[in-house]
């Protein structure tokens, strides 16, 4: 594949949305930090369509954001990971993302504000998800889920988090997720990968970046995390059994190998998996989707995506 330039229009939008989040907010507390970007994000979110009932709930002190379209008859539940690293993010930032993922997908999204690093690392996002899934199947019919037909999606750090859990669930003996969304994921914790070292000073995130968020998320370097697969699912040395997978990348991403490789795994492993390839786009373009052709693109494909595995359990 031949990467094309950045697309102007996406490139436009970050930098507009950069005017409010100044770089030097990196070295703000973390408080700081986190409010900044939620601030931001508020600022820059398109509306949520109409009729989209929306609903705030706390699941054994996980807060959560359901997301339902319209009709009584059960639909597929969605289990959303939001990205930021493991330390930023939160139902706020992705709200316009999983408003619109719901309506169009017709499904129930559940948005998860899962504990953040560094201050809960690995496995405390985990253990929130598991919290979340067993409520969504337990639970679920009284928001319209439908139980047996369950999905798990989530963008960046929300990739990891996605295949990461239904790692657990196998190995486990628990009821599988119905498929996998991976949307430019965190798979991998090699940051001297040819996209890493292409992409050190991408638009949206940089290398330097994703080096900060890993050590948040997994301690320091030589920790038993580094190794473990359910935090670095790459490191998985048996996929088989694993539920189909949808992994969508970036040509302009530090990640983008990450989701190359893991489509090469679980091919061999025998699972069935569909990778869409993004070759003038970065990471995190689900953001710019309304103001970029090809981010829009991108993003109808993901929905695409989250409505076949979550109605059928096929891929498109």
């Amino acid at each position: 594949m031949t990467d094309l330039p950045v697309d102007p229009g996406m490139l436009r939008f970050y930098e507009e949305l950069l005017k409010h989040s100044p770089p030097e907010a990196v070295n703000w507390p973390l408080p700081e930090q986190r409010k900044g970007w939620e601030d931001v994000c508020r600022m820059f979110r398109a509306p949520r369509p109409e009729r989209l009932m929306v609903e705030d709930l706390d699941i054994e002190g996980v807060h959560v954001r359901v997301y339902r379209p319209p009709g009584e008859a059960p639909k597929p539940g969605v289990i959303y990971f939001h990205g930021g690293g493991w330390v930023l993010g939160s139902c706020e930032t992705h709200d316009d993302m999983c408003a619109e993922m719901a309506m169009g997908a017709d499904v129930v999204v559940v948005a998860v504000d899962y504990r953040l690093a560094p201050e809960h690392r690995h496995p405390a996002q985990r253990e929130d998800a598991l919290k979340v899934l067993d409520w969504m199947r337990e639970q679920g019919r009284a928001l319209a889920i439908d139980p047996g037909h369950i999905v798990g999606a989530g963008d960046s750090a929300g990739g990891q988090m996605t295949m990461g859990l239904a790692l657990w669930l196998r190995d486990h003996d628990l009821p599988q997720l119905q498929g996998q969304v991976l949307i430019y994921p965190v798979l991998g914790a090699d940051v001297d990968t040819p996209s890493y070292r292409r992409n050190a000073e991408a638009p949206c995130l940089t290398r330097s970046d994703m080096i900060y968020y890993l050590e948040s998320f997994l301690g320091p370097g030589g920790t038993a995390n580094w190794n473990d697969p359910y935090a670095v699912p790459l490191l998985a040395q048996d996929l088989r059994k694993l539920p189909p997978a949808f992994i969508a990348v970036a040509a302009h991403d530090p990640l983008y190998d990450d989701g190359i490789m893991m489509e090469a795994k679980l091919k061999a492993a025998g699972v069935p998996v569909a990778i869409r390839r993004e070759p003038a786009l970065a990471h995190s373009y689900m953001r710019a989707r309304h103001v970029s052709k090809p981010a829009m693109a991108g993003f109808a494909a993901i929905v695409a995506a989250i409505r076949s595995l979550g109605h059928d359990g096929s891929l498109p």
